[in-house]
């Protein structure tokens, strides 16, 4: 396979004993983003809005009782 003339560019570059450009790259110039993946419909429609669950809410419900005594 034909070298690039930018990799030929670089060989040059270094041998002439200046910084190669590769080294110039970040970290995160290598990073392999394929491996992230996007939440799947059912994936989304089964994710809890909040910390509590919607049954738990339920079983605690507050019941006040105003017992009125009349006195005459």
């Amino acid at each position: 396979m034909a070298k690039s003339s930018a990799r030929k560019q670089r060989e040059k570059l270094e041998r002439e004993g200046k910084r190669n450009p590769d080294q110039n790259r970040s970290i995160f110039a290598f990073a392999d983003l394929r491996s992230k993946q996007t939440k799947t419909k059912t994936e989304k429609l089964r994710q809890q809005k909040h910390k509590r669950s919607y049954s738990y809410q339920q079983e605690d419900g507050l019941f006040y009782l105003l017992v009125a005594s009349l006195q005459s």
